[in-house]
């Protein structure tokens, strides 16, 4: 065991990791030593961040802190502490069930964390993370919370309401990564369309977005988490305008027919969404859309799935994932809704509509070969360095393998000729 050394785990989201990031730098600045994700935890003091949104995500966190709870009876850990999206909608159930914990926390109440250890917490250093990303790339969370209410959504029980951050807040941390070396910004939030809202009374994410951009040194803004109905129109501008803004957005759809639309509070019809759909071709040529749908809702008949079928093959997002339902406590689906569907009826569905899916990834992918691209570096492994295009978000989307020839340098930026192409990745020599 290593003494004034802490080990943080962290499960779940990127909104997760900035919260573990934000941590690190405070305990750092305490004098400790801090890891992260460390295979075999050595320090004397274990942080596990839980993420609380699904059955399998909380399944994996209870999992992490009963690891690490054998850990502490076997003498190989002083002090265990439990933060994040879990303890929040769990906090008494796990109290009362997990003595071995010494203290659990929210996910908004960490900070307190540091003054159990002893240590004050610094507020100078409320916009400074320890990054445990690659140097060159950074998550920037702008809010917290959600308004929305869809009807299978946990979340805003665990986050509350939709929060910003304050604009100028936002724009002194990116010229503060900046300055550290970080080129590349994954802007993250529970609904990114709503940022603003609350604190000045309109919706301020194409302003936000296009302030950015300005920043010297800002390489690459990618846009995760948009919600569909009533989309800012202004940001179509803003991404066409600026190079330095992806040509990609991730945007959750959820579904297409309007049962299930209806039934799962979307607030948008299947007609505005093939309109929305048409406007981002339309207004940002190129833009690759990146959305997650599911499926096995309460109430999706054979015609809905068929509709939802017929909707991947026309839209051909060039980025998709998909799930199946599951019952979360405390949902309006959970409480008004049967869950009628089996679940062999939704693995099957899922398995067919990822299969459309793999299909249309293929033959996007393969349309690229013959293509000058802007590649980022982010690592090397064995015989090959693994990079990305704008179109590709760091650990979800598709990479680019370059043979490891020449000497490349991680975190910058080359144009390569795309030569081969799988499902998937692609392969590419530079220019």
């Amino acid at each position: 065991m290593k003494r004034n050394t802490v080990d943080i785990i962290t499960l779940g989201c990127s909104k997760n990791l900035v919260d573990s990031e934000r941590l690190m730098r405070q305990l750092e600045a305490c004098g400790y030593t801090v890891t992260h994700d460390s295979e075999r935890p050595e320090g004397e003091t274990a942080v596990v961040n839980t993420c609380g949104f699904i059955a399998d995500a909380q399944e994996e966190s209870v999992n992490m802190i009963l690891e690490l709870a054998q850990r502490k009876s076997q003498g190989k850990l002083r002090k265990l502490y439990v933060m994040g999206c879990l303890s929040q909608r769990f906090f008494e159930d796990l109290n009362a069930e997990l003595p071995e914990v010494d203290k659990f926390y929210g996910k908004f109440d960490w900070n307190n964390l540091i003054d159990d250890l002893g240590k004050a917490y610094k507020p100078e250093l409320r916009n400074e993370r320890h990054l445990t990303t690659p140097s060159h790339y950074a998550y920037l969370k702008i809010s917290e919370g959600c308004d929305r209410h869809c009807s299978y959504c946990a979340i805003p029980i665990i986050t509350g309401r939709h929060q910003s951050r304050p604009m100028e807040e936002i724009l002194e941390e990116v010229r503060l990564l900046v300055s550290q070396g970080v080129r590349e910004f994954q802007v993250i939030a529970q609904e990114l369309t709503f940022y603003g809202v609350d604190l000045y009374k309109q919706r301020k994410i194409a302003e936000l977005i296009e302030n950015m951009a300005l920043i010297p040194g800002v390489e690459w803004i990618r846009l995760h988490y948009a919600y569909p109905a009533d989309f800012p129109e202004d940001l179509f501008r803003v991404m066409r305008e600026h190079d330095n803004v992806c040509k990609y957005m991730d945007i959750a759809l959820q579904h297409i027919a309007d049962p299930v639309l209806e039934a799962m509070h979307r607030h948008i019809t299947k007609e505005q969404t093939y309109a929305l759909v048409e406007r981002f071709r339309k207004e940002v040529p190129g833009i690759h859309l990146r959305t997650t749908l599911m499926v096995g809702h309460p109430g999706e008949t054979e015609e809905g799935f068929r509709d939802l079928i017929d909707f991947v093959k026309w839209a051909k997002f060039e980025r998709m994932g998909a799930f199946a339902y599951s019952e979360e406590l405390g949902t309006y689906s959970a409480d008004h809704y049967a869950d009628d569907i089996s679940d062999e009826t939704k693995q099957t569905r899922l398995s067919k509509l990822m299969q459309v899916q793999q299909r249309i990834s293929a033959e996007i992918q393969e349309r690229k070969v013959g293509q000058k691209m802007r590649v980022i570096i982010d690592r090397q492994e064995g015989d090959y360095y693994i990079g990305r295009t704008e179109f590709d978000s760091p650990e979800i989307d598709p990479e680019v393998l370059i043979a490891a020839g020449a000497e490349l340098e991680i975190g910058h930026f080359y144009n390569c000729m795309i030569d081969q192409a799988d499902d998937f990745d692609l392969y590419a020599h530079v220019i």
